[in-house]
């Protein structure tokens, strides 16, 4: 068997995870490079090759100035430097798995799906959902009939109140405009696995969200700008950054060098200097705190999405003509299975539990392990547009994302065909 040979640029928690889970399975795959600004973070995946002849980049163009040495690239950098260097690793002759979202506009979504087609790539998007055994189980029970045909499916996801304040507040995507729409950075996975289900092309959207609950008007009186500060609120206050020196320690992994071990003081120290020891109610964070979807598909078929801060874990209900699926977080909580499937006309009732794959992010249930395993199979097949997640089945669930932040902002319905057209740039 031939190893693959891996190269990741920007080697934050992704890109990391990635190469981690590649190095537990030397026999197909050899860790052989990395390129990042900060260098503890090429060092740390450094340290998990084989490879004698190790290279190490401080940046993405450095990388990519040299001639093609690896047979993928991993690109795990900002929303909004994925496009450049995935265009540039294609042109080298990479192969490229490229971390969600594809890009942060629809502009560059469609230029990257045209040089990839152009240059005949393969292009795997880490779309991690679809490998996790839970929707791996879903899409079996609806591909073999369980439920007879779709007719409409609702889905849902809870970001995590900690979560959303970490990463959507005071973290890297707080600010829409520096990275991409909320919709398209967290809930792309959502509606890639929507896309997936129903397996049929989108034909329009409307969509209504906003930001409600962080913001200043709603900041506790007397609150600081800085958590450490001293707030009147604090004990009692679910954002309160100072959980980050108790429950909520395992974040600092994501963003300060050895954080998870690091002395209180040293990280008291950190907080009053850097973005995630402010106030949750006094950032300058704009993306939204909550937003839902219509989706209307051919043939008829409906599709409805929520997205909250103010929840935890994913839900999803499939109405098909024979029964009715329901799986997820409630499920598990309510009924201590993964997945039930209840038949219309006899009202016989199957429970199904699933075993997550261990490895990766815990919240992905094993899904990044899953796309690793699968990793190597989707980069023999021949013809791209074969594999499992091809991209343009990956641009196509994210122009439903686009198209419904375009929804929400105009208050119009948005329709694909359109859509697409308006945003695809001449050659």
């Amino acid at each position: 068997m031939k190893r693959l040979k891996l190269a990741g640029v920007g080697c934050g928690s992704r890109t990391t995870t990635y190469m981690k889970l590649a190095a537990k399975t030397p026999e197909r795959y050899q860790l052989v490079g990395a390129a990042d600004p900060i260098a503890w973070k090429v060092d740390r995946i450094a340290q998990m090759s084989d490879y004698a002849d190790f290279r190490k980049f401080a940046s993405a163009d450095e990388l990519l100035k040299e001639d093609r040495f690896a047979d993928v690239l991993i690109i795990g950098t900002q929303d909004q430097y994925h496009v450049e260097p995935c265009i540039a690793a294609m042109e080298k002759g990479y192969d490229v798995l490229l971390e969600k979202p594809i890009a942060t506009t629809p502009e560059d979504v469609l230029r990257l799906e045209s040089v990839a087609k152009h240059l005949g790539r393969r292009v795997l998007i880490c779309h991690v959902l679809r490998y996790t055994p839970f929707y791996q189980k879903v899409k079996e029970l609806v591909t073999n009939g369980a439920i007879g045909e779709i007719v409409t499916l609702q889905a849902s996801e809870g970001v995590g109140t900690f979560h959303q304040a970490h990463s959507f507040v005071r973290g890297h995507w707080g600010v829409t405009e520096r990275s991409s729409p909320m919709i398209i950075q967290k809930s792309c996975h959502d509606l890639d696995i929507i896309q997936w289900m129903i397996d049929r092309p989108f034909t329009r959207v409307s969509s209504f969200g906003r930001l409600s609950h962080f913001t200043e008007a709603n900041r506790p009186v007397d609150a600081p700008l800085r958590c450490i500060d001293g707030c009147p609120v604090g004990e009692s206050c679910q954002y309160n950054a100072m959980r980050y020196l108790t429950d909520q320690r395992s974040w600092f992994g994501h963003v300060y060098n050895g954080g998870e071990n690091a002395s209180d003081d040293d990280l008291r120290a950190w907080l009053r200097t850097s973005p995630w020891g402010r106030c949750a109610y006094r950032c300058d964070n704009t993306a939204v705190d909550h937003q839902v979807l219509n989706i209307d598909f051919e043939g008829g078929i409906t599709a409805t999405f929520t997205m909250s801060a103010f929840d935890s874990g994913r839900n999803i209900e499939i109405w098909g003509t024979e029964g009715v699926l329901r799986g997820g977080a409630y499920t598990k909580e309510l009924a201590d299975c993964d997945i039930i499937v209840r038949r219309h006309a006899t009202r016989e009732t199957t429970r199904h539990t699933v075993m997550p794959v261990t490895g990766g992010y815990s919240s992905h249930g094993g899904g990044d392990w899953g796309l690793i395993d699968a990793l190597y199979d989707e980069m023999q097949v021949a013809n791209p547009d074969d594999m499992h997640s091809s991209l343009p089945v990956s641009v196509q669930s994210h122009l439903v994302g686009f198209s419904a932040e375009a929804s929400r902002l105009t208050q119009q319905v948005v329709y694909a065909q359109a859509f697409r057209e308006q945003h695809t740039r001449s050659p």
